[in-house]
């Protein structure tokens, strides 16, 4: 065996304090190199982060505000773009020292690298300060400070109820369109939604554009110019008119038009609100749609009756006679007016499209047009054979029985502003009425749930005398229609959310 001799590092003395060192181009240890030359020179040690309270935003100059969680590589990019020195030396590492989160202070480990002398590299540890200062982003000063929108969409109806507002707001709600909206304000006959871009206003309108037949008008005010540079500041408004049909109004139109959609007849009920209206001949099934391009080119096509007109019948007979069409069947219904029941045998038969749907002692809820106060010149034209004496338009439900159950769901509302109306005891009481007319309707129509977010209610409770109740109902008739526990949803809390607030709906 070949002996092999170790190989001894040679050493060299430092040429400062005379340390024994491996050789290197300075022949200088580290720390005579460190107390000579400082890496870390031109870097401060302590910087100021902007960061606002409201939104929890931090500023990232010189005018981007962004979104940043504690101890996250944005906010680490964020701290070192503050940082100018990092340029001339090279990077190796960087990482959060742990601060306690309310002491608005942020420290953050760094190593660097830089050439000191000639083929010599010094490696340095070091660490940064921040102290984060409170400032008040320019879109939530917009938002505490008073009129300083800049854009303003303007919803109006002209309709005597809110059922459509009511479901304006849940789809609104259940496709998080209201996000950008700085504050609604509700006045009379709409909504006021406020933005403090542009852009967000015409993304709402173009919303509201999709889910309903409208048009639109734009206008801008003149806030401020400055004739130097050239700019100005305008606010602008958007108003948004709905169409006024709403569903299980009574429309009427002339021959012409009426010939135009399809040949159908000038008198249709509205059985859907969506992007067209869609509406039944209630004589022969057929269905077609009325755009909103269609409509206001024809403001001839008027709704004469809707839900504040609607009378009960009683149903004597059903006699299936034509055809189906989805849930619907002609059939002519015999009827009797509620008020005329055990005082008289007058009963009157019509043709209707609820064949599927009514039975032999059902109530039915439609419009009476021989005692209704009709105000249309269109109507007035119509040929008297053509009119029935009574359009039935739904199944309708004993109003005791209704108000006595209780729901086991609820809807949200968004968060609005009564601004400066001061709504009338009678008003309220309106609205109130409009909105449990709305909650049947939900009841009722699977179709126009597929729109809204119902949620389990947690604070629902069950009425012990449940089981009288349900032995009068039964003497009465079918129970009045509910939604599935399938079809509703469980209640996510979030705290600080102050743009939906629940709404119990009794």
């Amino acid at each position: 065996m070949e002996y092999v001799p170790d190989a001894r590092q040679q050493l060299i003395l430092c040429c400062e304090c005379g340390t024994a060192i491996p050789p290197n181009p300075a022949n200088m240890c580290v720390n005579c190199v460190r107390s000579i030359v400082d890496i870390t020179e031109g870097i401060p040690k302590q910087a100021t982060v902007h960061w606002c309270k409201n939104c929890e935003r931090y500023l990232q100059p010189p005018i981007t505000w962004m979104s940043c969680d504690l101890e996250s590589r944005e906010l680490l990019a964020l701290c070192l773009k503050k940082l100018k020195g990092l340029v001339k030396v090279r990077l190796v590492d960087a990482g959060f020292i742990w601060t306690e989160p309310h002491s608005r202070r942020i420290k953050v480990k760094l190593t660097i690298q830089k050439e000191v002398f000639a083929a010599t590299i010094l490696q340095q540890t070091f660490e940064v300060e921040y102290v984060v200062a409170s400032m008040m982003c320019p879109d939530c000063t917009r938002v505490m400070a008073q009129n300083t929108w800049r854009a303003k969409v303007q919803v109006r109806q002209k309709v005597d109820h809110q059922r459509t507002f009511f479901y304006l707001e849940q789809l609104i709600l259940k496709h998080n369109a209201h996000q950008e909206t700085i504050n609604i304000v509700e006045v009379k006959g709409g909504l006021d939604f406020q933005y403090a871009h542009r852009a967000h206003a015409i993304k709402m309108v173009e919303f509201l554009g999709s889910t309903v037949p409208t048009r639109s008008k734009s206008s801008e005010q003149l806030i401020s110019s400055d004739e130097h540079t050239a700019t100005a500041n305008f606010k602008f408004t958007y108003a948004v008119e709905l169409i006024p049909i709403c569903k299980d109004d009574l429309v009427v139109m002339p021959r012409k038009t009426a010939n135009s959609l399809g040949h159908i007849s000038p008198l249709v009920l509205c059985a859907r609100v969506g992007s067209a209206v869609h509406v039944i001949d209630f004589k022969t099934l057929q269905v077609t749609e009325i755009t909103g391009l269609t409509y206001w080119r024809h403001e001839d096509i008027t709704p004469i009756c809707s839900m504040r007109d609607l009378k009960k019948f009683y149903v004597v007979d059903v006699e299936l006679v034509g055809p189906r069409f989805g849930k619907y069947a002609l059939a002519d219904v015999t009827v009797q007016r509620l008020s005329d029941v055990g005082k008289n045998d007058n009963v009157i038969i019509v043709r209707s499209h609820l064949g599927n749907i009514l039975n032999f002692g059902d109530l039915v809820q439609g419009y009476d047009l021989q005692t209704a106060n009709i105000n249309s010149d269109t109507f007035d034209k119509l040929n008297p054979d053509d009119v029935p004496s009574v359009v039935l338009v739904k199944k309708g439900y004993a109003e005791r029985r209704r108000k006595r159950k209780q729901r086991n769901w609820k809807l949200k509302s968004l968060n609005k502003d009564d601004g400066d109306l001061v709504p009338k005891k009678q008003d309220e009481e309106r609205k109130v009425a409009d909105f449990e007319a709305f909650l049947r309707d939900l009841e009722e129509d699977p179709e126009l749930r597929q729109g809204v977010n119902l949620y389990h209610d947690s604070n629902f409770v069950a009425r012990p005398d449940a089981g009288e109740a349900m032995v009068d109902d039964d003497e009465e008739g079918d129970d009045a229609p509910e939604v599935p526990l399938e079809e509703l949803l469980n209640e996510l809390a979030i705290g600080g959310d102050s743009d939906v607030d629940e709404e119990m709906a009794e």
